[in-house]
């Protein structure tokens, strides 16, 4: 998986390698990541990380975005045979699906290769990471190098705007410095899932992210696209900013101050016409939670569109 999502994936395993242990479904274990090349083996893994245990072991992790999962299958049982000569230890796979795209009913966890009507002559045992199938809130509670990925979990959209300021407060709170690095991690990983747009309005403003290395990755590879949205957000972003900040002060005034959570909802309101709409409705409301209520609905007052 070269490109932006493997150098996002990389900082992410360097960050928290006991942790994908763990979300693995293995005992708890101190662990540090390896060099997981082998120079003669094309299709390698993508992350290789040591555990101390008893006797110590190796987890060969691949992360699979795209629709040929089944095809890596003889790549990964040819590399787990390879590590295990190389190291001399146990080794153990993770297969770690990033998207439904993915996914594959085949994706049983054995792999078997051999001749029809004949005992397998090889074979590889692995696990498959779903990830979309762990709650948010398991990723938003695992170490840092986890946390990026909470929007990519079992999150339902209207909730999205809440997971990014809990992700933000723990970012904020226990790692200011790399905070940069683990929001672009974030941008590239959603790219697949959700639209750009949707990802744009839910993080904008949480960190100047083109001051990161991972977020120049995408560059590099001609992303163009995003460049492209910002830009054409910027010319309406004044007039949306200006109809929030109304909505908030006379929000206020019938309300009272607004939660964390009202606020990140609506910031990720970006949609001018919405805005307009939500000030409508704020006259005929009286809470914040009805307001933004009714399923995210901006229904006319009177029933009109």
């Amino acid at each position: 998986m070269p490109g932006p999502i493997d150098d996002a994936l990389k900082h992410l395993t360097e960050l928290s390698p006991q942790d994908w242990v763990v979300r693995g479904g293995w005992p708890a274990a101190a662990a540090a990541l390896i060099d997981a090349d082998i120079g003669t083996i094309s299709g390698a893994a993508d992350k290789v990380i040591r555990v101390s245990s008893t006797p110590d072991w190796l987890l060969a992790i691949d992360f699979q975005s795209g629709h040929d999962s089944l095809a890596k299958l003889p790549d990964l049982l040819l590399y787990n045979s390879a590590l295990f000569k190389r190291h001399a230890l146990p080794v153990r796979t993770l297969l770690v699906l990033l998207h439904r795209g993915a996914d594959s009913r085949k994706l049983t966890g054995l792999y078997e290769r051999g001749f029809p009507g004949e005992p397998f002559d090889a074979a590889l045992r692995y696990r498959v990471l779903r990830v979309w199938e762990v709650a948010a809130a398991a990723w938003l509670s695992g170490g840092l190098g986890l946390v990026p990925l909470a929007p990519l979990g079992s999150v339902q959209k209207a909730d999205l705007p809440a997971v990014v300021a809990q992700m933000k407060q723990r970012f904020d709170r226990e790692a200011p410095s790399q905070a940069k690095e683990l929001w672009s991690a974030a941008y590239i990983l959603m790219g697949p899932r959700y639209e750009s747009a949707i990802v744009q309005s839910l993080l904008r403003g949480v960190v100047n992210m083109k001051e990161s290395t991972t977020y120049q990755a995408i560059l590099k590879e001609g992303k163009a696209e995003g460049k492209a949205i910002g830009i054409a957000e910027g010319k309406a972003e004044g007039k949306a900013e200006e109809a929030r900040k109304m909505l908030l002060l006379q929000g206020r005034d019938r309300f009272g101050e607004p939660s964390a959570k009202i606020v990140a909802q609506l910031d990720a309101v970006t949609d001018l016409a919405r805005l307009e709409a939500l000030g409508l409705r704020l006259l005929h409301v009286k809470t914040w939670e009805e307001l933004l209520g009714a399923n995210g609905t901006t229904r006319h007052p009177r029933g009109r569109r």
